[in-house]
């Protein structure tokens, strides 16, 4: 399927909504926990939109079917944000929300593939992602499937060498139909990213590893679209990386305008308002 003819089938409603609609759906699951990764999930809100609304090849009624892109969450905890954007592309539905996280849940707090349809891997151990997304890339060539392998990772997993290793076998292999997109919000448990590991100038580091590399503004839906159509459409064998940079909490800008740590502490008071607040910005 084209980008054009993508873009037509779900054009029904605007990127900017759907971002929206998947942090509104990510704060009602924090609500019902009164916790979450929830800071992460307002922050690359416009990357999964851009992923399931623009780019990706999938059927909602049917999330095993073989033809399908498939898109790897590396960072685990960043699943109340992936259960948003599955909700919000019809492969759960929106009225499991209210189990978040509780007891026989198909929504645990930590993504876990044998619970959820649509959630290909099991995330956590950070730095493994990429490397699953590498044999997954890889299998689907040698089987003549021209899916692609989405795989959403964090800023702090360029601090494992698992990643680099991965980084490595995707060039040697040549694997064309791979695509990392790194989340780099620049916090990780440890602190700041870029005090932890030398973390810098990302994307000559991926190109001077053989990748194919854009930096873009993660939260702006133009500059996502056209990394996006530029790493599915390049004509060479490289596997292909896009660095996005976003902001935590994007969208609440009182909790954007705090102090910023890994995780995001929302005090009971602060759902109800989160919401009232992204309910101002809702996209006309």
């Amino acid at each position: 399927m084209s980008v054009q003819t993508r873009t037509m089938v779900r054009a029904n409603m605007s990127l900017a909504m759907r971002a929206w609609n998947i942090r509104r759906k990510a704060l009602l699951m924090g609500e019902v926990q009164g916790q979450g990764y929830i800071g992460q999930a307002l922050g690359v809100a416009d990357v999964l939109a851009t992923s399931y609304f623009h780019a990706m090849d999938y059927r909602a009624e049917d999330p095993e079917w073989e033809g399908r892109d498939r898109f790897y969450l590396s960072i685990g905890h960043y699943a109340i944000a992936l259960y948003a954007a599955l909700m919000e592309a019809d492969i759960l539905p929106e009225n499991e929300l209210q189990t978040y996280g509780m007891d026989d849940s198909r929504m645990p707090m930590s993504g876990m593939a044998s619970y959820t349809p649509g959630m290909e891997i099991t995330g956590g151990s950070l730095g493994h992602g990429l490397g699953i997304a590498v044999g997954a890339a890889l299998g689907l060539k040698r089987k003549g499937n021209p899916a692609f392998v989405y795989n959403l990772m964090s800023d702090g997993e360029l601090g494992e060498g698992s990643t680099w290793e991965a980084v490595m076998s995707a060039v040697q292999w040549q694997l064309d139909n791979l695509i990392c997109v790194v989340d780099f919000n620049n916090q990780q448990a440890d602190g700041p990213s870029r005090d932890a590991l030398a973390v810098g100038a990302e994307a000559p580091k991926w190109e001077a590893f053989g990748w194919h590399a854009q930096e873009v503004d993660g939260n702006d839906l133009d500059a996502l679209v056209a990394a996006f159509d530029a790493a599915r459409s390049l004509k060479d064998p490289r596997p292909r990386v896009i660095i996005a940079n976003t902001t935590m909490c994007k969208g609440v800008p009182f909790l954007e305008a705090r102090e910023i740590t890994h995780f995001v502490r929302v005090e009971a008071d602060e759902w109800a308002k989160a919401l009232d607040v992204l309910e101002e910005g809702k996209p006309q």
